[in-house]
């Protein structure tokens, strides 16, 4: 949803949205969980925009252009919900939450522990036992959802056990224990425990697991070698599973921030119960084992339809933020008639305590809505991403713009505007990320203060001793760090170091554009530094050899040992391009197959073709403005005839700019900055980010300095995503004096054109 929300907010000037006429929205009752507020506003505009396409359209007889579906459970206010979508009575179905396309038995198991792991403790043979009742046939398969990748796997275990305790050999049909396809699968299993148990019947999941056993495990389930499968209850949101049986052991996790266990979200619930109805037709089963004082709390929750509330209040001001950008909201009127075309504009009369008003009449909601936006666009103001005058008109301003832009929060843009400066360096920039408000979903699990604490002591960048191990942020700095160096770390680790990764490139972009805007040149190429780091795993003072897969410290002691064409120490990629293969294959000792890795990378490596000119260099005048042309073109391979390197363009131009690393998560296309500055004085006169394929010109638009005479600017191109391949050119501009002040007729015209150029 926050992807169909970033392309829609300018759907104005994307026609080919107002093409779209059906938009079927599922889960709908997560408009209650935290993408609640995205989805309340994705299907507010797509109303908003179906009546305008409606009022443009004269001769249209319908009463909205675009046709909304919403599915979801049960809902207890489901008529409001629908009235808000533009449903019409007709065309409203609820049904009881009993009512299912294939019945499902509940059962509820409490326990009085009040200690949470000594409950798991108590859980643990019932479970057992419950499998074995419930689901006795190996054609029946069981998923159990617990709180955590540790108790998945301690679960797996005590399970095989039990099984082998009552004389029973495993939970595989003995129809196919000795399937040649089970014995491979197994074979191929790199977890030695989790390949134990799966021999017994019995798999694991969990976040941050290896792909290809994720991939054996899940086929093996699926297939039925593996009867039970066994996950965190995160993982229900990731992989869709069928089961015959559900058990959830716990209703709770531990979380972090917190620093205690809270409980699943019911969407959570509704999630997990869902499994065990899409196995069977004629039916499945779900069993909850919980705390015992939750367990009529959580009947009520199941057995009853679930209330939807709006939480939209709470995150007004970066949906604001957009719409003041693109121009919908242009005062505070506008900002209060946004309001009413969400759902929270009709839950305040129905429920409005919840929303802490004093009343429900007119009065009160327009008070409190008048409230609400003056307090939200204040926050905005203060914070810089628009301007308010006194009238109440609203204007956008650069930060709100860069936030927009990149989708970050307006929290994360004002972090930025307000630490950094013309001297801050790649460390100063790299605690800056870490404290971006897009990293707060990152999970401190329980146990894992003390394994941060100890990847600390290892940092390149010591921490002090206030630092809080429990706070996302400091977690976030430390695995940023973790992956510079490379380290070791466990698989939940990598699982959120692979979290923070994906949205590391967008911050680091927005701070970029924030210190460009300030004009200080140092703090953005250090942030382009850090771009680089993050993409290839290492640190800016590592050889740039280290990039290349199979590159070790040895190795690269080798190169340096060793001397290229010009008789010089081998220290970048393409000192190892241009070496005779004997050479080569002689220093770097790789097998074929890392061999034929180091040729994919070596071969997608940028090798890039610059050349610039300064527009009208004669005529350079201090203070003015001043054009230049820059070329960029992809050193393409010229020994290869011209038929060949048009069979090439026309095969694989898509793949060109494809990034090789092997310690970034996503598929990257790789970006350059082109930058003007002059390095004397710290100055960044320009800056445009280019995605280059084939050949790209660009113009780079600047202010001649003020000064007359000879400057000695520099111009850098700058990669996103490797290292060593930045380049820097002089560009010598010969600046003249400004117009002459010989007589006040000359003066008052020098005055007219100053002016006019400011326009």
């Amino acid at each position: 949803v926050s992807q169909w929300d970033t392309l829609t907010r300018r759907w104005r000037q994307r026609k080919v949205l107002h093409s779209v006429s059906l938009l079927i929205f599922d889960e709908l009752h997560l408009l209650g969980g935290p993408q609640g507020p995205t989805l309340e506003v994705v299907i507010s505009r797509m109303r908003y925009m179906g009546n305008s396409a409606t009022k443009s359209d004269e001769s249209s007889s319908k009463k909205n252009s675009i046709r909304i579906v919403g599915l979801g459970v049960s809902i207890a206010n489901a008529r409001e919900v629908g009235e808000w979508m533009g449903v019409s009575e007709k065309s409203l179905f609820n049904f009881s939450p009993k009512v299912r396309p294939t019945p499902l038995e509940i059962f509820f198991q409490s326990y009085e522990q009040s200690n949470f792991a000594s409950r798991l403790m108590a859980m643990s043979k019932p479970v057992y036992h419950a499998v074995t009742r419930h689901a006795p046939k190996q054609n029946q398969p069981v998923l159990i959802f617990v709180p955590s990748h540790k108790q998945a796997q301690l679960t797996a275990i005590d399970l095989m056990t039990y099984q082998e305790s009552q004389d029973q050999s495993n939970f595989v049909d003995p129809k196919i224990a000795d399937s040649k396809e089970l014995i491979e699968r197994c074979q191929q299993i790199r977890d030695e425990s989790l390949r134990h148990v799966a021999q017994a019947g019995v798999g694991f999941l969990y976040k941050g697991m290896r792909e290809s056993d994720r991939a054996a495990v899940l086929h093996l389930y699926d297939r039925g070698f593996i009867q039970i499968l066994v996950c965190p209850a995160e993982v229900c949101w990731k992989v869709s599973i069928r089961a015959y049986l559900v058990i959830m052991m716990g209703t709770e996790y531990y979380d972090g921030a917190e620093r205690r266990h809270v409980d699943y979200t019911v969407g959570t619930l509704v999630r997990m119960m869902g499994r065990a109805s899409r196995h069977d037709p004629e039916g499945g089963k779900c069993i909850i084992l919980c705390h015992a004082p939750k367990k009529e709390y959580l009947k009520k929750l199941l057995y009853e339809p679930l209330p939807v509330e709006s939480h939209l209040d709470q995150y007004l001001h970066d949906h604001f933020n957009s719409e003041i950008v693109t121009r919908t909201i242009h005062n505070m009127q506008d900002a209060v008639d946004y309001i009413t075309w969400t759902f929270l504009y009709r839950r305040l009369a129905k429920n409005p305590n919840y929303y802490s008003m004093q009343g429900s009449s007119n009065i009160h909601i327009s008070e409190h809505l008048s409230d609400m936006v003056e307090a939200v666009l204040g926050d905005l103001a203060e914070s810089k991403c628009c301007s308010m005058d006194d009238e109440g008109n609203i204007t956008p301003l650069n930060l709100g713009m860069v936030a927009a832009y990149y989708y970050i929060q307006y929290t994360t843009i004002e972090l930025v505007a307000s630490s950094v400066t013309e001297k801050t360096k790649i460390r100063g920039i790299l605690e800056i990320l870490a404290n971006a408000s897009e990293f707060a979903v990152i999970p401190v699990r329980n146990g894992e203060e003390r394994l941060l604490k100890t990847e600390a002591r290892l940092m390149r960048f010591k921490l002090p001793d206030s630092m809080k191990y429990h706070e996302w942020s400091t977690k976030t700095l430390i695995l940023l760090q973790a992956h510079f160096g490379r380290r070791t770390l466990s698989s939940e680790l990598l699982s959120d170091q692979a979290t923070i990764l994906k949205d590391s490139l967008t911050v680091v972009q927005a701070i970029v554009d924030v210190i460009s805007s300030n004009g200080w040149l140092k703090p953005a190429l250090a942030a382009m530094e850090l771009s680089q780091m993050i993409v290839q795993g290492l640190w800016n003072r590592d050889s740039v050899l280290k990039q290349i897969p199979h590159f070790t410290d040895k190795i690269i002691s080798r190169c340096r040992d060793g001397k290229n064409e010009e008789g010089e120490p081998i220290e970048s990629v393409f000192d190892i391009l241009n070496l005779d293969d004997d050479v080569r294959n002689d220093l770097l000792r790789l097998d074929e197959s890392q061999m034929a890795d180091v040729a994919v990378f070596c071969n997608n490596y940028p090798s890039v073709d610059i050349s610039f000119e300064v527009l009208d260099a004669d005529e350079v005048t201090a203070g003015e403005p001043v054009s230049m042309k820059v070329i960029l073109e992809r050193d393409m391979d010229e020994d290869d005839e011209e038929e060949e390197q048009e069979k090439l363009s026309a095969e694989e131009i898509a793949n060109l700019g494809v990034v090789s690393s092997a310690h970034y998560p996503t598929t990257k296309q790789e970006g350059w900055w082109v930058v003007i500055g002059d390095i004397s004085t710290n100055t960044l006169l320009s800056l445009k980010r280019v995605t280059l394929k084939q050949k790209q010109t660009i113009r780079l638009d600047f202010m001649a300095p003020d000064e007359p005479g000879d400057h000695a600017l520099t111009m850098f191109c700058m990669s996103d995503s490797y290292l060593g391949c930045d380049q820097e050119y002089a560009v010598n501009l010969n600046v003249a004096a400004g117009g002459d002040d010989d007589s006040d007729d000359d003066s008052g015209d020098d005055d007219d054109g100053e002016e006019s150029s400011k326009e």
